[in-house]
């Protein structure tokens, strides 16, 4: 397999989601694409299945918050002060989707004790929890309310959500790496009643964690950024190609 290596900085939320599908559209055989980005302005991200009325619309965008639909499922996400991720990978008789979602999130996994040693305490949920039921709950209309088996925990509470798709013969998958707690200002944004609010917040601050929590220090964005690029290599055991937006693709079809 041929990996490439995207660092696409900062965009807008439209392009980012619609970046990631373009990946997997304009595939190249034998070839895994890694990218990392971030988002400007901050931006909601629904899960596929979720509707735009669970937003206070208005309100996101009296504050400069744009809203968009990612093509995966999960639900809502502010994309604030996080490093973004996505890999698109082939699926074949070695790597099912759920073996390419435990390996990435070990990939991301050792990654994070590169940035910093840490972060050794940090784990891959063991459990698989029960989305359908959750999803019944209006306050899990938000992505951070609980972990899927693989994700990322620091001491019990989420600090990397990911969600994937399958898309013919391949997947893509991508995800938070929590950097800051801005996430948990979404409870300014959901359409829902004071009390469900207010424990939507409960739930945020019990089971979500970021680095800067960890850490207790500002994150060197660019040296976490290095740091997963040396963490797949090292993990993969595979060496990356860093490649040019337009020469996957142009740039005009994904703004």
């Amino acid at each position: 397999m041929n990996w490439q290596f995207i660092d696409s900085g900062f965009n807008t939320g439209s392009y980012n989601m619609d970046f990631d599908i373009n990946l997997a559209k304009n595939y190249l055989p034998d070839s895994v694409y890694f990218r990392l980005y971030r988002w400007e302005p901050y931006c909601i991200s629904l899960g596929a299945n979720q509707s735009f009325n669970e937003i206070k619309l208005d309100k996101a965008a009296e504050d400069n918050i744009l809203v968009v639909k990612r093509p995966t499922g999960g639900r809502a996400i502010l994309h604030a002060e996080e490093l973004t991720y996505s890999v698109v990978m082939p699926v074949d008789i070695n790597f099912s989707p759920k073996v390419i979602y435990h390996e990435i999130n070990m990939a991301i996994y050792e990654s994070l004790k590169f940035y910093d040693e840490r972060l050794t305490a940090i784990e891959l949920e063991k459990k698989q929890a029960d989305f359908s039921t959750l999803y019944k709950n209006q306050t899990n209309s938000i992505c951070f309310a609980a972990s899927a088996k693989n994700e990322i925990n620091y001491n019990g509470q989420k600090l990397v959500g990911s969600a994937q798709r399958k898309m013919g013969s391949l997947v893509l998958q991508h995800g938070s790496i929590l950097c800051g707690d801005y996430h948990k200002k979404i409870v300014n944004y959901l359409n829902l009643d004071e009390a469900k609010l207010e424990e939507v917040k409960t739930k945020l601050d019990s089971n979500t964690i970021d680095l800067k929590s960890i850490l207790n220090e500002q994150i060197d964005y660019d040296r976490l950024l290095s740091s997963l690029y040396v963490g797949f290599e090292k993990y993969f055991n595979i060496k990356m190609n860093r490649i040019v937006i337009d020469k996957i693709f142009s740039t005009e079809t994904v703004i």
